[in-house]
This record gives C-alpha cells, structure tokens and sequence, in this order.
C-alpha cells in the first residue's frame, strides 16, 4: 500500500517564545520521519498553500484578514498562541497539505493513504478564533474540501489528549460530517463532555469519548471498540481523516494519559479497519499536538507505518474502570441514534 507524506520544511519557521510546548523542534522531528520515510519508499512531497477558497469554507473572511494583518510581526492572539513574521505563511501551508492529502486520495483512488505532517497543529481553531497554539483548522479545512470535492459523508477521528472544540463547532449542526473525538476530560479546552452530540440536524454526528487521566491504551481499546467504531461503521464514510495528535502519549508534558506509540498505531489500525470496510481503503491523517520530541518521533513512525500497510501491535496496559466509565458516560446520549 502506498503512503505519501506532505510536508514543508517551512513548518521550522513559525517560531514561538522561548519555552513554550509547541517549538521549532517539532517540525523538525516531523521532517525527519519524513525524510526516514521517503528512504522506505514513500512518496515525500513539500505543501502548498491552502486557497482562499479552501480556508473560507471553515473561517471567517475578517479572521483570515486579521491573521494575515500579523505576517512580519509577532503578535499574541491568546495567552497560549502567539505568531511570528512567518506564521501566517506557515499556518496556510499546514492547511494546504492536509488539502493536498485529500486531493491525493480521492485522486488516487482505492487504497490511498496521507501523512500530513504539519506545523502548527489546528484542532482548536474555531470559525474566527486562533486558540490552543492553532490559528487554522487543518483537519476541517480537509474535512470541507472533501465535502466540496463531492463525497457526502466524511468521518473525523480525533485521538489527541485535548478535544478538538474547533473542529467539533465546524460541523455540530452537519450531518454529512461525523466528528468522534477521544480525550483527556475535564482538561482543556473545556469541551467535549459525552452530552455534546451535535444540534439540528447533526445530532447524533458528534461523538465525544472523554476519557479520565491515567487511561491506558486498553481503556481506548475498550472505548473504541464499544463506541466509535461501531458508529463509524454504520455511518459508512466515503473517506476518513484523523486528527492525529499523539499528547495521549504517556511522556508528554500536558497530558496525563498513559499511551505508548504502539497505542497510537493500535488506534490507526483500528480506524483504518473502517476506512477499509466502508471508503476503499481511502484514509488521511493529519498530525496534531505531540510535546514530547521522542515520543513524537516514535509515535508518528508507528502510525505511518499503519498507514503504509504495516502491522500494528495490540494494545498496552492494563485496562482500568476508565474505559467502562466512559462508555457507560456515552451510551445513553448516543442510542437514540446509532445501534449500541
């Protein structure tokens, strides 16, 4: 199976103040597992930038304008997201790969996977908000071209340890988009409690699975297999994005799961079971938050080996009454419309 991989060594450029979690050396991981990629024979390709177009879908044309007014300068968005002379370039490329992955795709046809590895991340960019070190919403923006591009369902997988309240707000009230999220909860940003299901008539097509501290990847295995994949199997998506943010990972500094790059691949898997049942295989990933450069390192490999065709180890860790309790948390709220 083949894999490309977008990337851009332009993602080093949107620098941040000394100390903060989402540095330069991120993308300077993410283009070393592309780079080890492409000598495994992966197709390596450098993002463009997203089009107006593209972005407009999801954002508001006086947040882009704002966004754009801060290119040459640094300025402080929110106590947590903040932008250099570069970032604005910088944002549009990371929306531009995730876009070019769609288009490989669906152009590509049966089988096709994409790696975005992206810098900044974007899961909670909201419609005209930069927040929680994002400023554009990579995964919706792929998430609207693929719907304008003509599928009629598209799933989302979130599996970073914070809920993607950007992406979830993109779509709440959109059926033809199902969103599930995995997270850390309570945690930042807040959102994402199991009563969260989406409103007119996208409810039901919002599934949020939060998770309490310490989970392990058996309280995911456990959750996953209960809940969201069978939900993304009745939805039968055309085509199938992760949100793939690997802060779950035991040795990061903001979260507080216990995952372990395996797990990450684990999860992979089990996602791509479904875009083999229901989308010919076709599957995007979009990287997320990560703040551990090892564990970044190691758990991007592990998935891109997945999304190449690799085998996947089996789930680590004990499970723990965690993984019943959110799913015990989630059910009722979901029955009403899916078979549980």
């Amino acid at each position: 199976m083949s894999l490309r991989v977008l990337t851009s060594p332009r993602f080093v450029d949107h620098l941040t103040p000394p100390g903060h979690p989402e540095r330069p050396q991120r993308a300077e991981v993410l283009l070393g597992v592309a780079a080890e990629l492409g000598t495994k024979g992966c197709d390596v390709v450098d993002a463009g930038p997203a089009s107006d177009e593209a972005i407009l879908r999801v954002h508001d044309r006086d947040y882009l304008t704002l966004l754009a007014e801060t290119a040459g300068r640094p300025v402080a968005l929110d106590p947590d997201t903040f932008t250099s002379p570069e970032t604005y370039a910088v944002a549009r490329l990371a929306a531009g790969a995730a876009v070019a992955a769609v288009d490989h795709v669906l152009d590509a046809g049966r089988g096709a996977r994409a790696f975005a590895l992206v810098r900044p991340p974007g899961h909670h960019a909201e419609r005209g908000r930069a927040m929680g070190f994002c400023f554009l919403n990579n995964i919706a923006v792929a998430a609207a071209h693929a719907r304008a591009r003509g599928l009629t369902r598209v799933a989302i997988v979130d599996y970073d340890v914070h809920h993607g309240n950007g992406t979830q707000a993109s779509f709440y009230d959109d059926p033809s988009v199902l969103f599930v999220s995995s997270h850390q909860f309570p945690y930042y940003p807040g959102t994402g409690s199991a009563a969260e299901t989406g409103s007119g008539a996208g409810r039901g097509f919002t599934v949020n699975l939060p998770l309490e501290a310490g989970a392990t990847g058996a309280d995911y295995s456990r959750v996953f297999a209960a809940v969201a994949l069978p939900i993304l199997r009745q939805f039968n998506p055309n085509l199938v994005l992760i949100s793939a943010g690997f802060d779950a990972h035991a040795d990061d500094p903001l979260g507080g799961m216990r995952l372990d790059s395996g797990d990450f691949a684990a999860l992979t898997a089990a996602i791509a079971s479904v875009a083999d049942a229901c989308s010919d295989g076709r599957m995007v990933a979009v990287t997320e938050g990560g703040y551990d450069l090892r564990a970044l390192a190691e758990s991007t490999s592990a998935v891109s080996g997945v999304l190449a065709g690799g085998e996947a180890p089996p789930f680590r860790g004990s499970e723990s009454p965690r993984g019943d309790a959110t799913v015990k948390a989630v059910v009722p709220h979901l029955r009403e419309y899916w078979q549980l």
